[in-house]
């Protein structure tokens, strides 16, 4: 690994449990900023109260750490605008938003719209399809855009259970995105959920990204950040366990599709390619990096190798 991603971990990871939230109240009441909650939803009438329940009663009710909690939905065929509008969120259509502008499926395309309907300084991104929601996954990410004025985006981390499996979950991360941003972009191989869609950021940050529609929206912010503001302004916190809805698996395909072709659109920068691969496991202490070389070493066609060439001309 990388001596500054390493520096990067010891200093930009944290525990949800560091910033208690009192301090997090605080320095939020000193700095005056306020934190706007977006949950992009696409037929998720099944969960998308319950987030919304939660939120509101312990970081808007209990405490005033949520200014706004915007639900935007992006075409549910299901009860998900009614569900949530009934558990307190304000929802919003996708294609209410910036109507001259004709809408395209995608998440990306939605997170990128709802900028046009918040207001916070601090924007935090949440699925809308977790189960078991724990606020922690709100205040977790805002803490340390509240309390540190150096970090201008931090990423939730967790486990991703897989039927009953711990750390089975996030397939396309581990197959896809995370070799990606291994070999191309080495800075950001500490991130342990780098496609994870619960992310808080400063809306200073988020207005100059680019988004993609899609699915390749969380890698490409995560590269763009990168460039734009480097290493030291990005971080992220544990918060514990992650339970959703889960994908099969032609849909992981077209969803690693859109990923590899969002790099494809960046790698034109031109980046070190470092053949190695960091994955990370749960310890005692939090979740610890383990480095693996890549295999790079490529055989030539066989018709190029004199002994076969020899073989084929007797």
């Amino acid at each position: 690994m990388l001596e500054e991603v390493e520096r990067w971990l010891s200093t930009r990871s944290w525990s949800a449990n560091e910033r208690p939230l009192h301090k997090i109240l605080a320095a939020k009441q000193r700095t005056g900023q306020t934190v706007s909650v977006v949950l992009p939803a696409l037929n998720e009438e099944a969960t998308v109260g319950d987030i919304v329940a939660v939120i509101r009663h312990d970081l808007m009710r209990q405490v005033p750490l949520v200014d706004e909690l915007v639900v935007v939905d992006s075409g549910s065929t299901d009860r998900t605008s009614e569900v949530a509008a009934a558990a307190g969120a304000r929802v919003v259509h996708r294609d209410e938003i910036l109507p001259r502008l004709p809408a395209v499926p995608g998440k990306g395309e939605v997170l990128w719209r709802s900028l046009l309907v918040t207001r916070g300084d601090v924007v935090c991104f949440v699925d809308a399809d977790l189960r078991d929601f724990s606020s922690d996954f709100v205040s977790g990410i805002v803490g340390p855009l509240l309390t540190d004025p150096d970090v201008d985006l931090v990423k939730a981390m967790y486990d991703r259970p897989l039927s009953g499996a711990a750390g089975q979950g996030g397939r396309v991360t581990e197959l896809m995105a995370r070799p990606l941003l291994n070999m191309h972009w080495p800075q950001l191989a500490g991130f342990v959920q780098p496609l994870g869609g619960e992310y808080a950021a400063r809306r200073s940050l988020l207005e100059q990204l680019p988004f993609p529609v899609g699915y390749g929206v969380e890698l490409g912010m995560l590269v763009d950040a990168l460039h734009l503001v480097g290493l030291d302004a990005l971080a992220q916190v544990d918060v514990g366990v992650r339970k959703h809805r889960h994908q099969d698996g032609q849909a992981l395909g077209r969803m690693a599709a859109a990923i590899y072709r969002t790099a494809q659109l960046r790698l034109a920068r031109g980046h070190l390619i470092r053949p190695s691969l960091t994955q990370f496991e749960r310890a005692e202490d939090g979740f610890e990096p383990r480095t693996y070389s890549v295999d790079t070493e490529e055989r030539p066609p066989m018709v190029d190798i004199a002994e076969y060439q020899a073989r084929r001309a007797a």
